[in-house]
């Protein structure tokens, strides 16, 4: 999904008014001047010393070009001059070939008077036909300017408030410029019914309240692209919105939580310069300046209670409307923020059709000229597992189907790099009792019933109560029907672990799996199996 078209062309200002001078320099254009600063929003406003005649300078052309709005304020005596009319022209067409988006304020005039030439915009176009000419190109160009302008969308002022129109108008403007599209990947499958579901999680009708919600799941599963696409699809409808990428990783880097915040406070209100100096001072300018903001906040990968804290560490940093989302694979971080159970939302591998999509894509530079069995191989090893099917399609394309055949049986090795970069830090993470439960279903219990693993578990002394729901929370281990199954990449990185404990001597690992690894050691008779020393020649 690719940013707005509008990013395109260079964009020097945000809003290009265009007006009658005489009609509301002084009072309407005024105020809106003052409302439109207010909300830092740039403006273009041409001044009478610009002017030479009725002929525009190309400075202003350019403006009207380089702006990502345009506003103009239809009145009384717009029409009398050819100087505005060139100018509603020129956006009209702005508006066709460079993506301008055109706002008409009918002000004190109505749209159908406008659109039809009637009142003093029938008087002055009939002037500017005795003129010109009543066939001339140039009237006939600024009759369809003022004709398309008027059917657009926009706002009227008669007897209204103007304080509340100019409010409305500065919102609207305000919550399109804060609204920023972000890349999200480049094969999206099954993503749309899952946006439409967290939609109506959100529940973003009711504006009276601030609402958290929490995507969970393990790493490659799609959390984020689900995130993204979510927020691409909603931002639009906050005066602020912000996507603060990766978390965790970003604070392993140059980055601390107060540079996090900066960032934050940044993408909700550009144009200010805020100066955090430390975590602290983030929270309270993220108190005093976002209280009455309703704002979009996505944290994708958070991994701890600090990272909250300082980031959202209370409702009541947000306006009315504000929606926050957690982006995380610990189910428990979602719970100690009391997120109800009924707005934690578990990204789930893909259904079967869509897991054969997405490998396609990553696959096949054209047709499918692949087995189906083969094909099936990869799937059933997958599992549903985005990351799992992404990398495997990518190392697969344009694969004959015997380098197909090959790489099925080497299908460890082609991911083993992908399951510990993505892995890795999250079983770093957990205790010594959760750590070793881990590698024990990973080596010996993948599949099994929970039940038998915990006996056995409890039976080695562990603590398998604690430890397996630790497991689960992190989305190390999965429940599915009575049973414990593990993903494949994170089975894959687990075994490594035990692997490398005594990389060319298997006998002295804690664990043992592969009966290879057992022919070995019994030919040297003697291995050390979890702390225990186990003469085979007595046994044999």
């Amino acid at each position: 999904m690719a940013s707005s078209s509008s990013s395109k062309h260079k964009r020097s200002y945000d809003v290009f008014l265009s007006f009658r001078g005489t009609d509301v320099r002084n009072n309407f254009l005024s105020h809106l001047e003052i409302a439109l600063y207010q909300k830092n929003i740039s403006y273009y406003i041409d001044s009478k010393e610009m002017r030479k005649g009725d002929q525009i300078r190309s400075a202003l052309m350019k403006a009207i070009e380089e702006s990502q709005f345009a506003i103009i304020i239809f009145s009384k005596d717009y029409a009398s001059s050819s100087w505005c009319l060139e100018e509603v022209a020129k956006i009209m067409e702005c508006k066709t070939q460079k993506d301008l988006i055109v706002l008409p304020v009918f002000y004190k005039v109505e749209p159908r008077e406008v659109r039809w030439g009637r009142g003093s915009y029938g008087r002055d176009m009939a002037k500017h036909e005795s003129d010109f000419g009543k066939d001339s190109h140039k009237v006939k160009r600024w009759k369809e300017a003022l004709f398309d302008a008027s059917e657009l969308s926009g706002w009227t002022l008669n007897d209204e408030v103007e304080a509340e129109l100019i409010k409305n108008i500065v919102k609207h403007i305000s919550m399109q410029l804060n609204q920023r599209t972000v890349h999200v990947a480049k094969h999206l499958v099954g993503i749309h019914p899952l946006v439409k579901k967290l939609n109506s999680m959100l529940k973003l009708e009711i504006d009276e309240d601030v609402r958290m919600i929490g995507l969970w799941g393990p790493g490659g599963i799609g959390k984020t692209t689900l995130g993204l696409a979510l927020y691409n699809n909603i931002s639009r409808q906050f005066e602020g919105s912000c996507f603060l990428a990766d978390v965790r990783k970003a604070l392993e880097g140059p980055k601390d939580l107060a540079a996090l915040q900066k960032q934050l406070l940044s993408d909700i209100l550009p144009g200010r310069r805020l100066v955090v100096s430390n975590v602290h001072k983030g929270i309270s300018l993220m108190q005093n300046n976002l209280y009455r903001k309703k704002v979009l906040l996505v944290l994708d990968n958070v991994t701890d209670r600090s990272q909250l804290d300082a980031l959202a560490g209370n409702l009541e940093w947000f306006g009315a409307g504000s929606r926050i989302i957690f982006i995380t694979r610990d189910k428990h971080l979602l719970i100690s923020l009391r997120i109800d159970e009924d707005y934690i939302y578990e990204v789930k591998p893909l259904e079967n059709c869509n897991a054969f999509e997405l490998l396609c894509r990553h696959a096949f530079p054209s047709n499918n000229s692949i087995r189906r069995d083969l094909v099936d191989k990869v799937l059933h090893y997958a599992n549903g597992h985005p990351l799992t099917l992404k990398e495997l399609g990518c190392s697969l394309y344009g694969r004959s189907e015997r380098e197909w055949e090959s790489s099925l049986r080497i299908l460890a090795k082609i991911l083993k790099k992908t399951s510990n970069d993505t892995f890795k830090w999250s079983y770093d993470g957990l205790d010594d009792n959760a750590k070793e439960i881990c590698l024990d279903i990973a080596c010996f219990f993948t599949g099994y019933s929970k039940e038998y693993i915990m006996k056995v578990l409890d039976y080695c002394d562990f603590e398998p109560t604690i430890g397996v729901k630790v497991l689960v929370e992190k989305s190390l281990v999965i429940e599915e029907r009575e049973t414990l199954q593990m993903c494949n990449l994170i089975q894959l990185m687990a075994m490594d672990i035990v692997r490398q404990e005594y990389s060319n001597d298997p006998g002295r690992r804690s664990r043992l799996w592969l009966f290879d690894d057992f022919r070995n050691i019994l030919s040297r008779h003697l291995v050390r199996f979890a702390g225990v020393d186990i003469d085979f020649a007595l046994i044999i």
